[in-house]
């Protein structure tokens, strides 16, 4: 490739250029014989087809019904909770005392004697 090429790549095209050359436009415009191609009956050997509208429709009907069976567990759940809470409790918390310690990565409150590491503060299971 040489610079006159280069040259000749980079030469501006004209807006008025480009509007000129109607042919390419009306090539992308769909024909009459295109549209009723598209509309035609589908073959007989592929079986019965659904239409890309009848697909999404179904689609949105199962996700609306996915939804308000979410919708309805989750007020069961909260109706739960609520009855949970009117119940008293009978357990007791009881601070952690001195001969315990927390591990760093499992979170659990253990006796010093499953204390692994004591610099990471890590019990024998996390270690």
């Amino acid at each position: 490739m040489t610079t006159d090429d280069i040259d000749e790549i980079d030469d501006p095209v004209e807006d008025e250029a480009i509007l000129e050359e109607g042919p390419v436009l009306d090539a992308l415009e769909p024909t009459p014989e295109d549209l009723a191609a598209a509309t035609a009956a589908p073959e007989p050997g592929l079986g019965e087809v659904e239409s890309i509208q009848d697909i999404l429709a179904k689609q949105e009907t199962r996700e609306a019904e996915e939804a308000a069976e979410e919708e309805e567990e989750a007020a069961a759940l909260a109706t739960l909770a609520k009855d949970e809470r009117l119940e008293p409790v009978d357990s007791r918390v009881v601070p952690m005392q001195a001969t315990e310690f927390m591990c760093k990565r499992c979170f659990l409150v253990k006796h010093r004697s499953q204390l692994a590491d004591k610099k990471k503060t890590l019990c024998r299971d996390c270690a």
